[in-house]
């Protein structure tokens, strides 16, 4: 274990076992073989019990009841986030949100309703002082690693102050999980010029000129692939619609293929040769191998998974939760709004 969290507290993750198009099977599997692979924290499930224990029974697992925290409620993917939050108040997104809010326990991973996570880990949970909005950011490949991105959508119409803060947590996410010391920051516009963009981004800019942190100016969409910076700064509503296009690329290159395969016995060959390369590459475009997003800038940890994840991308979810609370991200991200709440 590292030395960032030997002197503290075991750690312990709550798990939606609930969240999912798959629950509780994928979230009750996943979570148990992320145990499995770092038993050096404590994980506990809300959802309903008796679903959660058939999974565990089913497939033959091993957990201890007492870390089953029985909720009657669920909050369906298509709910209306913070009425549903308000009304089911015995869900297990509620519940879960409100066992970091007591200091019960350090995470909150869940793959279900998108809204009402964010909803919940920023009504319940409460923002870290001194942040205006928490992000929500994601990760794309590019032509060196991985270029992060931050908002996706947690929120939209930004004002200057959201998208500086959006940087400086980025850059801390960016620079204690992927251990790249001082991480280029980029400023998502319609031209690398100082002057281009619109007022928000202009007004932004200058905040980040005024930073410590390592920005390099604006770039454009095509930098996101390139690898020009680690981490791209923008609008929800842009983000979110950068987020949909890149799920979009990895479904297209795999119909490409498929469709060219089945143009002749040759090609089929062809792809067949290639086939393990084509795997391997394609993977960094896979979600599972990321797990989920984490929503920064929220007073705990809280990842948000893709609603269709699979035991896989839940591991991973869990494992990522853990290393957040093993770098001390949410003291880190506390820290560093304060020390820049005189430019803001």
């Amino acid at each position: 274990m590292s030395n960032i969290a030997s002197n503290k507290a075991k750690c312990r993750i709550v798990v939606d076992a609930m969240g999912g198009d798959f629950a509780p099977r994928n979230a009750v599997i996943g979570a148990i073989e992320a145990l499995n692979v770092n038993n050096d924290f404590e994980l506990l499930f809300v959802g309903k019990k008796d679903d959660i224990q058939k999974v565990i029974s089913e497939n033959n697992l091993t957990f201890d009841e007492n870390n089953i925290i029985h909720t009657s409620q669920v909050i369906e993917m298509g709910d209306t986030p913070t009425q549903a939050i308000k009304t089911k108040t015995d869900s297990s997104i509620v519940v879960g949100a409100r066992l970091v809010k007591d200091k019960k326990a350090d995470a909150f991973v869940s793959a279900g309703n998108t809204g009402a996570m964010m909803a919940a880990s920023t009504l319940i949970m409460g923002r870290i002082p001194g942040v205006g909005r928490p992000t929500i950011g994601t990760f794309m490949p590019n032509e060196s690693g991985i270029t992060t991105i931050f908002d996706v959508g947690a929120s939209v119409d930004s004002k200057p102050s959201h998208l500086f803060e959006y940087a400086v947590m980025g850059s801390i996410f960016v620079k204690e999980i992927y251990h790249i010391d001082n991480p280029k920051v980029g400023l998502l516009s319609v031209g690398e010029e100082d002057s281009k963009g619109n007022e928000t981004t202009l007004s932004a800019f200058q905040l980040l000129k005024k930073s410590q942190l390592n920005f390099v100016g604006n770039i454009e969409g095509r930098d996101v692939l390139k690898g020009s910076v680690h981490v791209v700064v923008c609008d929800g509503f842009v983000g979110n619609i950068l987020l949909k296009f890149g799920e979009g690329v990895l479904s297209i290159l795999k119909h490409l293929f498929r469709e060219y395969a089945s143009q002749g016995l040759f090609n089929k060959l062809k792809v067949l040769l290639v086939k393990g390369t084509l795997k391997e590459i394609l993977k960094k475009f896979d979600y599972q191998e990321y797990g989920g997003v984490p929503l920064l800038g929220v007073n705990g940890i809280s990842i948000i998974g893709h609603g269709s994840s699979s035991p896989k991308a839940i591991k991973n979810m869990v494992l990522r939760a853990k290393e957040m609370y093993d770098r001390e991200l949410v003291l880190k991200i506390e820290n560093s709004i304060k020390n820049y709440s005189s430019i803001l």
